[in-house]
């Protein structure tokens, strides 16, 4: 799982931690750097790896949390990177919120169906100008990926990338 080292969203983060971890599921937490990460909604974690240490070979599916902090990765290197590397070695590849975007910038969704938070009625226009198809529902499963619309969807969209998994 892959956060903002300020700002990630407690509930998008907490929720699919804790669903992946009740079905077995070992989850391992990156951030841009290693060590204290803070949500935006008061809640701490620790990143275990740095962003630049992922090495997507090593997992079975890479899942990008959303809050304010996720916008930091919508044109990171190292974020492009992990994005690719999924696509390439067909990992599930799992964005939540505002995350899509990121997947989106990096062209993780061109020519896929996808989700987002919308709630301003931008982000719908970056997902369609990166070349997906916006759909305004609240988990969106393409193939091997999965995108969700905010916190409300979060459970839902664990027990998507689960299903994935199994």
């Amino acid at each position: 799982m892959i956060i903002a080292q300020e700002g990630y969203q407690d509930i998008e983060y907490g929720e699919p931690k804790e669903v992946f971890e009740s079905a077995g599921f070992e989850v391992i937490t990156a951030s841009k750097t290693q060590g204290l990460a803070k949500g935006s909604l008061g809640g701490t974690t620790e990143a275990e790896i740095a962003l630049g240490e992922v090495e997507t070979k090593d997992f079975d599916a890479i899942v990008f949390i959303g809050g304010p902090g996720a916008v930091v990765y919508q044109h990171d290197e190292e974020a492009h990177r992990i994005v690719s590397e999924a696509l390439e070695e067909e990992k599930i590849l799992a964005a939540i919120c505002i995350a899509p975007t990121i997947l989106a910038y990096a062209g993780g969704l061109k020519d896929k169906k996808a989700t987002v938070w919308n709630g301003d009625g931008e982000q719908s226009k970056i997902l369609e100008a990166q070349g997906a198809e916006y759909a305004a529902e609240s988990v969106v499963v393409e193939g091997r990926t999965v995108t969700a619309d905010g916190p409300s969807s979060a459970k839902d969209f664990a027990r998507n990338i689960i299903n994935l998994l199994s």
